[in-house]
């Protein structure tokens, strides 16, 4: 049984490897700052998840640290990018009318 643990987080250390990699490249060619912002925040939470199943895999609970605290960066980072796409949408939309 303990083998088959370690293929499933196996594979699931590789499924989120991919994922990161497409993210990385929405993040690159995203049309818009949004979409940007979207990309930046769902490869953080990969990162977390990477993190959290490495935990479990390797049985060091100092990912499980390491994490929480990003989990907690990305979340006032994704808030902070959010205002500032948003003051800037509001200050192209007060340029237009101005013209």
């Amino acid at each position: 049984m303990e083998s088959v643990l370690a293929i499933v987080l196996d594979a699931g250390l590789g499924l989120i490897v991919l994922s990161v990699a497409l993210i990385f490249v929405r993040l690159v060619l995203g049309p818009s700052l949004p979409d940007r912002v979207v990309a930046l925040d769902m490869m953080t939470v990969a990162i977390v998840a990477f993190c959290a199943i490495a935990a479990i895999r390797y049985d060091t609970p100092a990912f499980l640290d390491v994490a929480l605290v990003l989990a907690l960066v990305s979340f006032l980072a994704t808030v902070a990018l959010a205002r500032f796409a948003e003051r800037l949408r509001f200050r192209k939309d007060e340029g237009k009318g101005e013209r």
